[in-house]
Parts: structure tokens; sequence; C-alpha cells
């Protein structure tokens, strides 16, 4: 018997081009017809004559969009950069919220292919890159990245790895930078189309020497050197290289043209002046869109030796920026008519770092719920929700505290399982850890995290308070006071200084205890938690007064917060903090807080 041959499957490596209109759907809700008739006049007058003259071909269309193929991914972005530029002269008329815009993804992949459709991985991360890119936007892979670099003409900005839905591993994209669409391709009268600079996008040019003293430049430039450096840690930020900053050293600079020529959001300008005994360091963070300034702050130190100055400036910069940087793209996003999931994740942690009332929490909740909708796979909504889930279940918020804690740990090791070194998603699993009688292994992921990024204050803080859990407070102050020298200013130092106040308590230093709690609340008057610890201790001190108003504070801010849910919810069975929680609700008791 003769065996048939199986039928062969046609593949071959393609660049593969994935394109659909950005707000597609909301287009079509306002008016159904002229969408469809614009939409098809610009695939007639823009989108296909581009693609044939680059030598691809339409492999089908997709409602909103449309997949096709070429032989080059030097062709197909051609081809993308001529078609976008196109459309953006086309629409040059029309109403901004009624302009239809397309977004674009490029991949080499192999391919099957049949007669009207290709199939593979590759289409796959293409499709997926398509949503990752700005509308008016080129978005490319590192494989088609390798194929078109010094090849058309325009420049990319690198944006890391991306977790695309439904893809097993990270995928390194590439945005084409906005200034350079279009400067040589094949059509002359294209106009640069507007590609959006990257979430987190940054360059620190290098600070300026203002004393003059030649002797202090290789202070000041390694100031800026390694600021860079420290920046490019925050996740999911982009930082122009060292190299190409320094460019800029010594140049009147034209803040909002320097974004548009590197793509970026934010520019980073500062000085350094010595003073007698004393360094100076001042800086300002400025919106490269508008010129404004959104942030500056000075830094004064005693000279001393100029590496472990450094040492003691540069961390403090990093994490009072990085805190800026997320506050200025919530606000970004605020304004934003169709945020993506990015955008609803900086505002929820906007919302975190308001305090930790239920209002606040509550409201955070639903930006990161909404970016999950959007992105299953989006680590910065699945830390974000974790953070939500574990302050609402660490500050007592609820009287659902383990299971909270439970769900937190569920989703921070899903985003760790898609994002390894991912830092953050290391503190939060630490502290979900501390919060739930696993003080050691608490300690172990913050260590982890630090060894990620070095600036993680709150990984020292973490491990302070594991510290206290574990019977040992008295050498929370010590970690506390670290991570205090690396961001004093930091948003969240009312937690820290909260946690000091507890430890005091334990140790039966009720005076000192009494001072961090007050810092606390100077700190930041929205976190119920710092007035109970308060209540408690000035109820131990028999200012019962004063307790009492602590308390009713504390209740103002948590109506629903009793003694109750301090003694059921088990933080660590180590005897010394036992009884040094029974001292805490005998305090609360005294202030008035309910038993529940």
């Amino acid at each position: 018997m003769v065996q048939e041959r199986p039928v062969r499957v046609e593949r071959r490596l393609s660049a593969i081009l994935a394109a659909d209109v950005a707000g597609y759907s909301r287009l079509m809700q306002n008016d159904e017809e002229a969408t469809h008739a614009k939409l098809t006049a610009l695939l007639t007058d823009a989108v296909y004559p581009a693609i044939t003259e680059h030598g691809g071909r339409i492999v089908k269309n997709t409602g909103d969009g449309f997949l096709a193929e070429f032989p080059s991914a030097v062709e197909a972005v051609r081809a993308a950069m001529q078609f976008q530029n196109r459309i953006l002269e086309l629409a040059m008329d029309d109403a901004e919220d009624g302009r239809l815009v397309f977004r674009v993804g490029i991949n080499i992949g192999d391919v099957i292919v049949e007669a009207h459709d290709i199939f593979g991985g590759g289409v796959n991360i293409a499709a997926r890159l398509q949503a990752v890119a700005e509308p008016g936007g080129i978005c490319i892979s590192h494989s088609a990245y390798d194929e078109v670099r010094g090849k058309v003409g325009i420049e990319f900005a690198d944006l890391g790895e991306q977790s695309l839905k439904n893809i097993a591993r990270p995928v390194r994209a590439y945005a084409a930078i906005r200034d350079g669409l279009g400067a040589q391709i094949q059509n002359d009268s294209a106009v640069p189309a507007p590609l959006s600079a990257p979430h987190l996008s940054i360059v620190v040019l290098p600070f300026a020497n203002i004393g003059r003293d030649p002797e202090q430049d290789y202070f000041v430039d390694g100031v800026t050197a390694s600021l860079t450096t420290d920046l490019s840690r925050i996740s999911g930020s982009f930082v122009i290289a060292r190299n190409s900053a320094f460019s800029y050293k010594g140049k009147a600079i034209d803040v909002r043209q320097l974004g548009r020529e590197l793509n970026v959001r934010y520019v980073l300008e500062g000085s350094v002046q010595r003073s007698d005994k004393r360094l100076r360091v001042n800086v300002q963070l400025i919106d490269a869109e508008s010129g404004k300034h959104i942030w500056a702050e000075r830094f004064e130190e005693p000279v001393a030796n100029p590496f472990e100055l450094q040492d003691e400036i540069v961390p403090r910069l990093a994490n009072a920026l990085g805190a800026q940087l997320v506050v200025a793209e919530a606000r970004r996003a605020e304004r934003s008519l169709h945020p993506d999931a990015r955008d609803l994740s900086f505002q929820g942690f906007g919302c975190l770092y308001k305090g930790a009332t239920p209002e606040h929490m509550n409201q955070a909740r639903g930006f990161f719920e909404r970016a999950l909708v959007i992105d299953p796979r989006s680590i910065g909504a699945l830390v974000g929700i974790a953070m939500v889930d574990l302050r609402m279940g660490a500050d007592l918020l609820t009287d659902d505290s383990a299971a909270l804690c439970s769900v937190a740990e569920t989703n921070v090791i899903k985003a760790l399982s898609l994002a390894p070194d991912h830092a953050g998603a290391h503190l939060v699993l630490g502290y979900v850890y501390i919060y739930t009688n696993r003080a050691a292994q608490g300690i172990a992921e913050c260590e982890q995290a630090l060894a990620l990024n070095r600036n993680l204050a709150h990984a020292h803080s973490g491990i302070g308070f594991a510290k206290y859990y574990m019977g040992r407070a008295a050498e929370t102050e010590g970690r506390v006071l670290k991570a205090l020298r690396l961001s004093p200013r930091d948003v969240f130092a009312y937690r820290w200084m909260h946690f000091v106040g507890r430890a005091k308590l334990q140790l039966g230093a009720d005076a000192e205890a009494a001072a961090w709690h007050r810092r606390s609340i100077e700190a930041n008057r929205n976190y119920p938690l710092a007035h109970f610890s308060l209540a408690a201790v000035l109820g131990l001190l028999g200012a019962v007064e004063e307790a009492r108003t602590a308390a009713k504070a504390g209740l103002a801010l948590d109506p629903g917060f009793t003694i109750r849910r301090v003694r059921t919810t088990k933080r660590s069975d180590n005897p010394t903090y036992l009884a040094g929680r029974e001292r805490f609700c005998k305090g609360m008791r005294l202030a008035g807080v309910p038993e529940g």
C-alpha cells in the first residue's frame, strides 16, 4: 500500500504589518456612515497606494483595520511612514475628536501562508504591537528594528520589554520618533505624524557647575551620569542615554524643541554650587510639551568625600523624581479622552499616594480594574491592585484582612511570573509576607528588591517593620532612618514614621512613640492608623482627653475601625509582639476606640 504524502504547508519569512483605527468604536457610535466613508477614502487614497508602492500586499481587511505582508521590513516601515504622513495631511481640517488615525505594529516572523490569509506567532506579535502603538504611531519589534536601523531615515525610542496579550514571552518594542517620521521617505510632501512620547520618558541634562571650579566638573558630571542610571531602574521608564544627553552640555536649550527632538515627555535640569563648607544642588523637572516647571527641589549637604556625597544625593533625587513622574503621568492621564492601561495605572497610583483612606483605596482599585480589563497582563495594574488589597488589609480598613492579603499575593505572584525582575513586585510580595506571619520570607523578598534597585527606600522600611513582628523592635528605627535618608520626602514616609512609633510602643518608650506618631500625622493627615496609634499611646500616658481627640480623628477617616480588628488579625505569633499588641489595645480602650 502506497502511503500518502502529507500535504505540504507553505511557510515563509515575512515582514507583517498590522494596523487599526484608534477609537473606531467610539467614532462609529457617533456617526456610522460618515466614519465608514472616511475609512474607505483613507484606505483608497493613502494606505493601499503606499503598500503597493513598497512591494507589499493587503492580506485581509479587519473591519477597522488591515493586515499586510512585505518581503522586507525596511519597505514595511517606509510604507507605514508614507501612509501615516498622508493620513495626517488629509485629516488636518478635521476636528481632533473626529479624526481617523491608525496605530501600526510591524514584526518579522515565519508565517503559514494560505490563499487569503497568513497565520503564526509572528502575525500575533504584529497585532499586539499595533495595540501598544500610540494613535498615529508605528511600533516595531526588536527583530524588525535590527533590520531597519539606520536604513529608513528615522530614529526609534526603545520602549523596553512589553508583556503582550497571549504572547508567552515579553517582546522588546520600539516606537518611531515623531520628528524623524517622514524625514527621508520617498514622498517629499509628507509631514511628520503625531507620535506621542513614551510614558515616563525623560532626559537628564548635564547639571551646571555654578561655581565654575574646574575641579568640581567631574563631581557634577558624575551626579548627572549616576542619576541617569538610577532613573532607568524605575519600572517602565524611558531615559535618554548619557552620551546623547551630554551632547547638549553648555548649549542654550529650548525645552520644547528638545522634547520633540528626543521624543520625551520630561526634561530634568540641575545645577551644583559649592559655598563655604556646603554643597547645594538645585533641580527642576519640566514638562517638555508645555515648557512648564512641574517640580523643583533643593538639596544642601555638608561638603565631605565627593564620592560619599554623590552616593547620598543621587538616591534622594531618584526617589523624589520617581514619585513626581508618577504624579505627572497621572495628571496627564486625567486629560486623556481614551486612556490606555498604563494611563489608568498611573491614575491608580496617584490615588494611592493621597493616603490610606477607604475612599482613596476604592478610587485606586477602580482605575487598576479598568486597566486590567484593557490588558489583563498589565504588570503595573497587577502590582497596583495588589498594593490596594495589601494596604486595605495591612491598615485594617476592613474586617477581612486575611482574604485581601491572599488576593494581593495571587496578583503580585502573577506579575512576577510575567516580569521576574520587577523590583516593585518583589517589594509588594515582601510586604504581603510580613503582614501574614512570614516575616523572614518578607525580609528575603525586600532584599531581592534592593538587589534589583538599590534605591528602594520602602524595602528598608519593610525590613524594619518585619523586625517589629519578629519581636526585635529595637532594630526597626535604624532601618527606617536609612529609608528616610534615601528618600526624606517620600510620599509614603508617614507610614515609615508610624512603623517606628509602633516599635517604640512595643519597647515601652511611649513618649518617643507619641513623637513619631505625631510626625506621621503631620506628614499625612489621611492615614487613620496613625491617629489610632497616637490615641493608644496618649491613653497609656494618661492624656485621656487628647487621646480621645486622636481617636475621633481616626474614626472620621475610617468609621468602621474597631479594636477587634487588631486582635483578630494574625500578623505574628511571636510572644513579644503579642504582648505589645495587648498594650496597644489597652491604650485604644482608654482612648475610647470602639471594641467591636
